[in-house]
Formats: C-alpha cells, sequence, structure tokens
C-alpha cells in the first residue's frame, strides 16, 4: 500500500527540492544568494575581494540603499508600497545643504528640517492611500513628480554646503567601523524591534495580510499604513543625508540617479517580503541589499559590461523570489 502511494505521488521538481531543503535549514534565500555570491567572488577575485579596505567599500555603499529598504520594507508588508523615496532623497539632501551652509551650529537645523519634512510627506502619502483611497503607485508617483518639480525648478547644480564635522557621518571610523555602517545596522535594528516586538509591527503584519479581518479585529489599519509610510519617509530622509555628507552638499539629482526608488523595492523582495505584504522581515531586506552591493563591487573589480549586471540582478530577483514561493508551498504542507 506504501510503495503504491508513493508511486501515485507527484514528483517533485528541482527547485522544489532546493527550496525544501533551504526551508527545512531555516535560511531564508537572499542569504543563500549572498554566500553563494561570496565563495563566487572568492574564486574570481581573490584578495582584491577578501581585501580590509574593499569589504568595508561594500557596507558602506550599502548603506544608502540599506536605509531606504529598510522603511520600504515596513510599507510593502503593510501592503503599500512608496515610490517616492527617491525624490524624497534628493530634497532631503538639497535642503540640508542649503540650512547647514557649512556652518557647524546649524547642523541640528538642517536634521531636524529635513526630518519633519520627510514625517510630512510620508504623512501625505498615508492619507492619500487611505482617506482618498488612492491606489499606492498612483499616490506615491504623484508625490514623487510634485518633489521633482520642485527640485527642478528650484536647483540646477549643488545646492548650499554641509560643514567638515558633519561629513564624518559619511566617512569617519568608530574604531575600524565607519559610522554609516554603524547607522544601518542602528536603523535595521530599530525596524526588526518595532516589527517583532510591538504592537505597531504586528498591526503591520495583520494589515498586509488582510486589511478587511485586520479593521474588523480591532486594528485601526488606516493609522497603522500612514505610520508605516511616514517612517519610510524618515528613511529616505536619513539616506539623504547621508548622501549630502559623502558629497559636501546637495545634488538635485542623487535621489533619481541612484534608482532608490525601484532598488528598494528590489532589495526588499530579494529579502523575500512578500509584495503583497503580510509576510517578510527587514533582516531579509539587508540581505537583499548585501547581494545587490556585492553584484556591483564584484563586476567592478572583474571589470565586466555593467549591463549583464542588470541582467543578473533580474535573474537573482526572480530565482529568490521562486524559491520563496516554494518554501510557502512546503510549509503548506
Amino acid at each position: 500500500m506504501t510503495a503504491a502511494r508513493d508511486t501515485l505521488a507527484p514528483r517533485r521538481s528541482p527547485l522544489a527540492e532546493v527550496g525544501g531543503r533551504i526551508a527545512a535549514l531555516g535560511i531564508p534565500p537572499a542569504w543563500g544568494v549572498l554566500l553563494l555570491l561570496v565563495v563566487i567572488a572568492v574564486a574570481t577575485a581573490g584578495t582584491r575581494f577578501i581585501g580590509p579596505e574593499n569589504l568595508t567599500s561594500i557596507l558602506v555603499r550599502s548603506v544608502s540603499l540599506g536605509l531606504v529598504a529598510a522603511g520600504q520594507t515596513v510599507v510593502i508588508l503593510a501592503g503599500s508600497l512608496d515610490l517616492s523615496v527617491a525624490y524624497l532623497i534628493s530634497v532631503a539632501a538639497v535642503l540640508s545643504g542649503v540650512v547647514m551652509q557649512g556652518d557647524p551650529s546649524r547642523i541640528a537645523l538642517g536634521v531636524g528640517l529635513v526630518l519633519l519634512i520627510g514625517a510630512g510627506v510620508g504623512l501625505v502619502n498615508g492619507l492619500l492611500i487611505t482617506k482618498l483611497r488612492v491606489n499606492a503607485f498612483i499616490a506615491t508617483l504623484g508625490v514623487a513628480l510634485i518633489l521633482r518639480g520642485f527640485l527642478n525648478a528650484a536647483f540646477t547644480n549643488f545646492a548650499g554646503e554641509v560643514p567638515g564635522s558633519f561629513q564624518g557621518l559619511g566617512y569617519g571610523y568608530l574604531g575600524p567601523i565607519p559610522y554609516s555602517v554603524i547607522l544601518l545596522v542602528a536603523v535595521v535594528g530599530g525596524v526588526w524591534f518595532l516589527l517583532r516586538w510591538t504592537r505597531f509591527g504586528h498591526h503591520v503584519y495583520a494589515v498586509g495580510g488582510d486589511e478587511e479581518t485586520a479593521r474588523l479585529s480591532g486594528v485601526r489599519s488606516h493609522r497603522t499604513i500612514i505610520l508605516a509610510h511616514i517612517l519610510c519617509s524618515v528613511t529616505a530622509v536619513l539616506t539623504g543625508l547621508f548622501l549630502a555628507s559623502r558629497l559636501g552638499a546637495g545634488a538635485p539629482w542623487v535621489g533619481p540617479d541612484g534608482g532608490y526608488d525601484l532598488e528598494s523595492i528590489a532589495a526588499v523582495v530579494v529579502g523575500g517580503t512578500a509584495l503583497a505584504g503580510g509576510r517578510g522581515g527587514v533582516i531579509g531586506t539587508l540581505a537583499g541589499v548585501l547581494v545587490l552591493a556585492l553584484l556591483d563591487n564584484l563586476f567592478g573589480l572583474l571589470q565586466i559590461n555593467a549591463f549583464w549586471k542588470d541582467v543578473l540582478r533580474g535573474v537573482i530577483l526572480v530565482a529568490a523570489v521562486a524559491l520563496y514561493a516554494v518554501r510557502q508551498r512546503e510549509r503548506n504542507r
């Protein structure tokens, strides 16, 4: 009888076998991809890759995307998304430079002002989505166009100047660790704590899983979505401040040229968070960010045509999502 049952059972595909084994080990797909890329990098680039300066460079290059991707994770987990982050990053960069004007005594004013503006943009995004019932894609795209119009009308080149002491955020070290990496770890750790240990985090997962069910269970879904967008915008502002500290001034093109809107969404998805919301986490997003940064670094070391990097990114994105889907099917079984 057992033999007959085994004969009739459907055969699992190789992808299902791989996904099942990864699921059994409890390893998020993005960390598996990252480990594979590290092995490939060591095998192909050798000491050029494992040198302390190169590894530090990878971590620092991960900071700008990692900050905004941490906030994007919360928004996507809540069943929404934010396409305004790229231009908000530019707004934060130029306004911080304009307000500070190279004066160390104006650092607090510049940082506080752009954080307030970021929270305001997130509030607008959240209200458009929850109160006016505008689709998140359209609402945040509309806000992005407004921010782009402001930037194009007011700035054509570098704006203002950040003081030398503020540039320590981009170039300073605490021992062997860059300040910027410490900031990234702090933000990711803070978002992880919010999602795992607070009522707000539980509500984010509930709303992302099924907003109507969450609302009937007593969750204030609108408030949760609005707070998620505010948090996402604040992390985008932190990215703008970091980039301003690296450049020494604000640049209106720094956000869209970096593609932080789509790049942050890609990092979140590669990290295993479902675009439909309700499943995933910021630790996986961090792995997704490191995967993208490692690809950039490896292609630079090997001097490979940058266009192939985008091809490989697409393959990794699709493969990671496929493995995540397989894991979910295995858990459901």
